[in-house]
C-alpha cells in the first residue's frame, strides 16, 4: 500500500464527475473484476455512451490507477499519522485497525479491487507502487507487533508474521461484506474486531 503516485486529471474534466465515474467503476471493477470488464459496461452503468467516458478518462486503466491511487494516498495519510504519533505497540494496532476500517468505509470497492488485483499489477510498470505500498504496509505492522513483543505487551510466543497475516486478512476481509451506512460504524466494528484480536472471545476464569 503507497508512496502512492499522484493522480493525473483530464484537463477538460469536472472533479465532481470524474468522481461520480471513478465510484461507479470501481463497483463493477469490485464485482465483476478488471479484466472482465469493459469500458462499454462502465459508461452502461454511468448512463452514457461509451465513446463519452473518454472525455474524462483515456483509459480503463487510467480509472483503475488513480482509484487505487486515491485510496493508497488516504490511507496512508491516516497511517503516517497514526505512526507519526508514537504510541505504545497496543495503541498503535489499535489506532492502525481503526483507521483500517474508516477507510473501507470510504473506499470500500477500491479495497475488494485491491485484494483482488494488487498482486498481478504490481508486476506492470504503471503499478508497481502497489508493491512498494505493500512493502512499506508490512514494515508497519510487523515493525509495531516485534516492537509489542520487545516491550512485554504482547506474547513472547507469538509468529510475528503469522500475527500479522491474521490481523490483516481478518480486518481487510471486511470489505466483502461491509456496506457504509449500516448498522455499525466503522469505529463499532473496530473496537469489537479488536476486543476479539488482543482480547480473545473466551470468558476468563
Amino acid at each position: 500500500m503507497p508512496a502512492a503516485k499522484k493522480k493525473t486529471t483530464t484537463a477538460n474534466a469536472s472533479p465532481e464527475r470524474r468522481r461520480e465515474l471513478l465510484d461507479t467503476a470501481a463497483e463493477v471493477f469490485a464485482a465483476q473484476g478488471y479484466n472482465a470488464t469493459t469500458v462499454r459496461r462502465i459508461a452502461d452503468e454511468a448512463g452514457m455512451l461509451a465513446g463519452s467516458l473518454y472525455y474524462h478518462f483515456d483509459s480503463k486503466e487510467s480509472m483503475l490507477d488513480e482509484i487505487l491511487s486515491t485510496f493508497l494516498e488516504e490511507l496512508w495519510d491516516g497511517y503516517d499519522a497514526v505512526l507519526a504519533a508514537r504510541l505504545g505497540p497496543r495503541e498503535t494496532i489499535e489506532a492502525l485497525v481503526t483507521e483500517s476500517f474508516r477507510e473501507i468505509d470510504r473506499h470500500r470497492a477500491a479495497v475488494a479491487i485491491y485484494q483482488k488485483e494488487a498482486k498481478h499489477l504490481a508486476g506492470q510498470p504503471r503499478f508497481g507502487y502497489l508493491a512498494d505500498s505493500q512493502q512499506k504496509f508490512e514494515k508497519a505492522w510487523l515493525g509495531t507487533l516485534e516492537r509489542g513483543v520487545a516491550d512485554g505487551v504482547f506474547r513472547a510466543d507469538l509468529d510475528i508474521r503469522l500475527t500479522y497475516r491474521f490481523v490483516r486478512d481478518t480486518v481487510w476481509v471486511a470489505a466483502s461484506w461491509y456496506r457504509p451506512g449500516g448498522l455499525h460504524s466503522p469505529e463499532e466494528i473496530a473496537r469489537q474486531y479488536l476486543s476479539m484480536v488482543l482480547d480473545g472471545i473466551a470468558v476468563r476464569v
